[in-house]
């Protein structure tokens, strides 16, 4: 484990994106007090409730200690809604595998001051220890297991708008490489893959399971690609797609013209595969202005009891299509 303070003045943001063409599945309905947006593409709307906070204090954030994408943006985008709010950011890594190590994060930075955590650990964890109830708590993912506010992107919407727009460009199924089912963004993209195809009542093949890692897409690709009934693919992430690109390319099998091929996440490198990749666009910037809304909110107002059991609520963020050139009509 390793304990990180860091100022949020000072941490440096992830690269900006310009916005890709996507389409707009338009915000789910939700209570008037939780903001429910999609991903503009654009810097995060910062609402008076961060820009009116002035006093000097120090939030905490425990996160998994991993370098994937989504986790790392996710603290950004904390990070950068703290310095709008004048707040300094302390960071405590757990084990992504330790659900113990997750509630030692919490109190670990509760003695060091924080007054209060955002945690960051989107992992299924059915031995997760309860969060204590007299302190701010609030969840970016959902590996709390609905114990405080959380706030996510909806993965299984994403996942469901992926492989719908597969199907709606003619192919007659869409297979799956599916992430590691300890995630739940992994369990969620599967879930909205195989509601899609079920809702059109299409055949749902059997999902394959890689790691996140491009070595893993690249490994799965190798067998999809000796399959010439495969011909449109969603990976649950850019980097198992990336690798799935390579193995098809040398198989032989031309992305789009024999396989098309869609990811998960947009990273900055997805626009410059050949083909470009088709993914999902996630609003990560978002997902650390609402965590630290949220938190906030519950700082400012002390839950206990009951008045904490209704507080317990959500904001989801939709995420976009970005449409590139690696699907397109099937050939036959």
């Amino acid at each position: 484990m390793r304990n990180i303070g860091t100022c949020a003045g000072s941490t440096s943001a992830s690269p900006s994106r310009n916005p890709a063409p996507s389409s707009d599945d338009g915000p789910r309905q939700a209570p008037a007090h939780v903001m429910v947006t999609g991903d503009t593409g654009s810097r995060p709307h910062l609402s008076a409730d961060l820009l009116r906070w002035r006093r000097p204090g120090v939030i905490g954030v425990v996160g998994i200690d991993s370098a994937l994408y989504g986790p790392t943006s996710i603290r950004h985008g904390i990070e950068r809604a703290a310095r709008a709010a004048h707040l300094m950011v302390t960071v405590h890594n757990a084990p992504a595998h330790s659900a113990a190590a997750v509630a030692t994060g919490i109190d670990a930075l509760r003695e060091q001051l924080a007054e209060g955590v955002i945690v960051i650990a989107p992992l299924h964890r059915p031995d997760m220890e309860p969060v204590p109830a007299d302190f701010p708590v609030v969840d970016a993912g959902g590996g709390l297991g609905g114990q405080v506010p959380v706030t996510a992107i909806d993965q299984r919407r994403g996942a469901a708008r992926a492989t719908r727009h597969l199907l709606g460009l003619g192919h007659r199924t869409v297979w799956h490489i599916a992430g590691p089912s300890s995630w739940i963004d992994a369990t969620e993209r599967l879930a909205g893959w195989r509601e899609a195809l079920e809702d059109a009542g299409r055949e749902v093949r059997p999902p394959l399971t890689g790691d996140w890692t491009a070595r893993s897409g690249y490994r799965l690709g190798r067998y999809l690609a000796r399959d010439h009934d495969v011909t449109a693919v969603f990976a649950a992430n850019d980097s198992m797609a990336i690798g799935l690109l390579r193995a098809l390319r040398e198989a032989g099998r031309r992305v789009p013209e024999d396989v098309s091929v869609v990811g998960f996440d947009d990273l900055p490198e997805s626009s410059y595969t050949w083909p470009p990749l088709t993914t999902v666009r996630q609003n990560f910037a978002e997902v650390g202005t609402q965590a630290l809304r949220m938190l906030l909110r519950r700082i400012e107002r002390p839950l206990t009891g009951r008045v904490r059991a209704h507080f317990r609520t959500s904001a989801t963020v939709n995420p976009k299509m970005v449409f590139r050139a690696s699907t397109g009509r099937p050939a036959r």
